[in-house]
């Protein structure tokens, strides 16, 4: 080896692929949190009704985030200009009806302890 030139050994170490169905954000003022969870339903060998949930946790800081934002919003523009524009399916949009309808029976029955999300507030956008 020349004289001042160190080795470096790199090692990486693949995950397991995920598939993520839904999608949870929180922020502080130094991160930004992605929780990418898949979640399953199943009849187990009791033959009863269970839930399999895997989650995957990505942090980055905000700065981060925003060119992960502006990277993720020029591939979803280039797919849809590949692939056609990317819609909500019949059941997403069957489900934001369900969740107007909730949020505004709550809204009449004025219980505000009740948190249901508006179908602008979901990660279908």
């Amino acid at each position: 080896m020349e004289e001042g030139k160190k080795e470096l050994s790199v090692r990486v170490k693949e995950g397991d692929q995920f598939y993520s169905n839904e999608t949870a954000i929180h922020v502080n003022p130094s991160e930004i949190v992605f929780d990418f969870k898949c979640i399953n339903q199943v009849q187990d060998i009791a033959d009863m009704n269970a839930i399999i949930l895997k989650h995957n946790v990505v942090i980055m800081t905000p700065q981060h985030a925003k060119s992960f934002a502006a990277i993720l919003e020029r591939v979803i523009k280039d797919y849809e200009n590949k692939f056609g524009i990317i819609e909500k399916t019949k059941h997403q949009k069957k489900a934001d009806e369900i969740m107007k309808k909730a949020a505004k029976d709550a809204e009449k029955k004025d219980k505000k302890d009740v948190n249901i999300k508006t179908p602008g507030e979901s990660y279908f956008g």
